[in-house]
């Protein structure tokens, strides 16, 4: 498929939604943002089988980490069973979830090995010019935000950790093939969660107590603008930011409800986040030379999966498989309970969604893309489920 085919794809989706209810006018403009991030991506799998690499450099929590909290002294591990139960053969390898991440599932569906987590390297190892995951459990905008968790690569550890590898790649190819590598790479962005999660919804924690969400929320965004002009000093050119889904209905925030509902004041703030980054994306694709940064706004397609679970096949999306539901901890254990049947859970444990829903949301996404019958295969499930 063409640059041209897929953006054609994209205005026809375009048109289509435009006949469609208003309910579901809404999740098909989400789907066609979504859509324009992925073209980059998608042109890159068709430049990599014409002999051109596609390289991709991952930021983000623990929602997208393969693996770098393994090396550090951190509360925010997934190393142990149950997780990576479903992953191929059984091994928990540090994501957290029972198999893959939505990062695996769209590696897989490019053609390419997801990045492996940038403490698993040696500063000259030859796999940097691969691509590297740089994402860490507990990882947030601000650097106070997770500070309980003790050890974690907080989204100024990862830039300045994209740093250290891309001198690794002058120093491998020199300075003009490293600035042009590091320019066509394509970078992909999920952070904030834990900002709001771990940090300024916990009465503990000083955001918390030190601001109002107008306040606290003015923060991120200055601080994430600050972020993102260092990624593009650094070479960062076609930059992907994943915006919050709907905080308010995972376990853990449900939880602090009596009735165990969403709660609506935690969905309304991020709306407002993700608003708010839309704007400084806006601003800085204005200001920054050549600088292809897309907002992602994944938040309806995940609040029509959590509200109707059913209609992709699921039972359950509003408690976890592990029946750890509580707003601190959260994490599956070793002695969890697990539930039987794992794929018809939305949630894995109070924060993360299973290997199940996080493969119908990444095939959502492409089966719209390709919806003219030129789609990928499909990234396989699981072969078997193991029993714990």
């Amino acid at each position: 498929m063409t640059k041209k085919n897929v953006i054609n794809s994209c205005h026809k989706l375009q048109h289509f939604s435009k006949t469609r209810p208003k309910k579901e006018q809404q999740k098909m403009v989400a789907l066609v943002q979504i859509l324009g991030f992925l073209i980059t991506a998608i042109v890159a799998s068709v430049a990599s089988s014409a002999g051109e690499p596609v390289v991709t450099y991952v930021f983000g929590d623990s929602l997208t980490e393969v693996g770098n909290n393994n090396y550090l002294q951190s509360l925010a591990k997934s190393n142990y069973p149950f997780y990576g139960i479903d992953f191929e053969g059984g091994r928990a390898t540090g994501r957290f979830t029972n198999g893959r991440t939505i990062g695996d599932i769209i590696s897989a569906k490019l053609g390419v090995q997801s990045p492996p987590p940038y403490l698993s390297l040696a500063p000259n190892d030859d796999a940097i010019l691969q691509g590297v995951n740089y994402a860490s459990g507990g990882a947030g905008i601000l650097n106070d935000t997770g500070l309980y968790f003790i050890q974690r690569m907080t989204f100024d550890d990862q830039i300045m950790s994209f740093d250290k590898t891309k001198e690794a790649i002058k120093a491998k190819i020199g300075e003009v093939a490293a600035e042009k590598h590091v320019n066509k790479a394509v970078y992909f962005i999920g952070m904030g969660s834990n900002d709001y999660v771990n940090n300024f919804l916990q009465p503990f924690l000083a955001a918390g107590q030190q601001y109002t969400h107008d306040e606290f929320v003015e923060l991120l965004i200055s601080t994430l603008g600050e972020q993102f002009t260092r990624l593009h000093q650094l070479g960062a050119r076609k930059m992907v930011f994943h915006g919050l889904g709907p905080l308010g209905c995972i376990p853990s925030q449900r939880v602090k409800s009596t009735r165990g509902i969403c709660l609506k004041q935690v969905n309304l703030w991020v709306q407002e986040f993700n608003s708010k980054v839309g704007k400084l994306i806006a601003s800085l694709n204005k200001h920054l030379p050549y600088a292809q940064i897309t907002f992602a706004d994944t938040y309806p397609i995940v609040l029509d999966l959590i509200e109707n679970p059913t209609a992709y096949g699921f039972k359950i999306s509003n408690t976890s498989c592990c029946n750890v539901d509580t707003s601190v901890g959260g994490l599956c254990l070793p002695n969890s309970n697990l539930c039987k049947n794992r794929t018809e859970y939305v949630f894995w444990d109070a924060f993360h969604p299973t290997d199940a829903a996080n493969a119908v949301l990444a095939d959502r996404i492409f089966t719209t893309l390709f919806h003219e019958g030129s789609s990928p295969a499909p990234a396989p499930y699981p072969r078997k489920f193991l029993k714990p």
